[in-house]
C-alpha cells in the first residue's frame, strides 16, 4: 500500500523528485568547497608559521576539491533547470 502511494506522488509530482535530487547533489557539493576555503586557510596559515615550502599534495587536493564542488553544483543547476521545462 505504501508503496502505490509513493509511486502515485512520483508520477505526479515528478519536477519534485528532479528537484530533490538536485538538492541531493547540492549538499556534498557545498561541503567539499568548504572543506577546501578551510584546507586553503590552514595551508595559509602554516606558510606564514614556518615559511616553508608547501607541499605539492596540499596544493593539488584544494584544487580538486574545488573542481569536484562546483561541478556539483553546476548538475544541481542543470537539473533544477531542467525541473522548470517538465
Amino acid at each position: 500500500m505504501s508503496l502505490q502511494v509513493l509511486w502515485g506522488f512520483l508520477a505526479a509530482h515528478p519536477t519534485k523528485l528532479i528537484n530533490l535530487l538536485a538538492l541531493l547533489l547540492t549538499c556534498p557539493g557545498a561541503w567539499l568547497l568548504h572543506s577546501a576555503r578551510r584546507r586553503q586557510a590552514e595551508t595559509r596559515e602554516m606558510l606564514a608559521l614556518e615559511d616553508g615550502l608547501v607541499d605539492a599534495f596540499d596544493l593539488r587536493v584544494p584544487r580538486y576539491f574545488y573542481i569536484l564542488g562546483f561541478s556539483c553544483l553546476a548538475m544541481a543547476l542543470l537539473l533544477s533547470w531542467f525541473s522548470t521545462w517538465v
